[in-house]
């Protein structure tokens, strides 16, 4: 496995979004963590979590503590595993996504995180979504506040705008190390934060980077270039569109959801798969 870089820790190039394996069509528990123990056997080192990745009000944090023990169940070596959460979105129970981003509320979700992880200090923590009611600075200082009292390792935000990046590092001190946004070949908005991540040298995140749960399995019959390019190579249209992702930037580390140890290591094999500069920009003008 190819790595990149998430601060001065190097992870695999594609790493693995939790959120499939604990909202609403969630499979049973076996097959989660035979998901995650494929994606370790295939070199993933990046898991992306977050206390709101639950069903009820009674089940917080439901994926953390399920990446966390099926990290710990498996039996090869997993010491440079790096467990990204996130805190600040909320689900009452109800189907519905809230948001909390005030410093208490985070500095709270955090020690709630810590305890489920069953670690001294949390790997990567994002400030989840920016909450209207509250000062953006206020929010992102209360990661910092985290970041100086060494509860988390690196510090990181997700679903941000290029003023809020520059914001961010500002009040890190030059210490953010990630930004996590929706992009994929139906969701390019992003593109002004992914370029700004890579001329600052921060980790770009691609959340849902297949275009999401329900969708990703369509990406080939939404997007014909993207599946004339993969018959070429002989793989999946999925495959092409991280591999396309990739090549935006070297800051670029997609996180795609998975369910099935089948799918994600697909996705794994996109780290491979070179596209040319023709190809691409075919892609890119899809």
């Amino acid at each position: 496995m190819q790595t990149r870089r998430i601060g001065d820790t190097q992870v695999s190039t594609i790493g693995l979004g939790g959120m499939p394996m604990s909202i609403e069509g969630r499979p049973d528990e076996q097959r989660s963590v035979a998901t995650v123990h494929a994606a370790l056997e295939a070199g993933v080192t990046l898991f992306d979590t977050a206390d709101a990745y639950h069903l009820t009000a009674n089940d917080v944090g439901h994926n953390e503590s399920l990446i966390a023990g099926a990290i710990a169940s498996y039996g090869g070596d997993t010491s440079d595993v790096l467990i990204a959460t996130k805190g600040g979105h909320l689900r009452p129970g109800d189907g519905s996504w809230t948001l909390n981003g005030s410093p208490e509320y985070l500095k709270k979700a955090c020690d709630a995180s810590l305890k489920r992880l069953g670690v001294e200090a949390i790997g990567l923590y994002q400030f989840h979504r920016p909450d209207p009611t509250v000062p953006y600075a206020d929010s992102v200082g209360a990661i910092r506040d985290l970041l100086d009292a060494g509860k988390i390792r690196h510090a990181g935000i997700s679903n941000a705008n290029p003023d809020q990046i520059r914001l961010s590092n500002e009040i890190l001190g030059g210490r953010l190390v990630s930004v996590q946004n929706q992009f994929s070949p139906a969701f390019r908005s992003s593109e002004p934060e992914l370029e700004l991540c890579a001329e600052l040298g921060i980790a770009f995140l691609p959340w849902s980077p297949l275009g999401g749960i329900t969708q990703a399995g369509e990406l080939g019959s939404r997007f014909a270039v993207f599946a004339e390019v993969a018959k070429a190579h002989g793989v999946s249209p999925q495959q092409v569109s991280l591999a396309w992702a990739l090549a935006k930037a070297p800051v670029v580390i997609p996180i795609p959801g998975s369910s099935r140890p089948e799918t994600i290591r697909d996705s794994v094999a996109a780290a491979d798969l070179k596209l040319s500069a023709e190809e691409l920009t075919r892609l890119d003008a899809a």
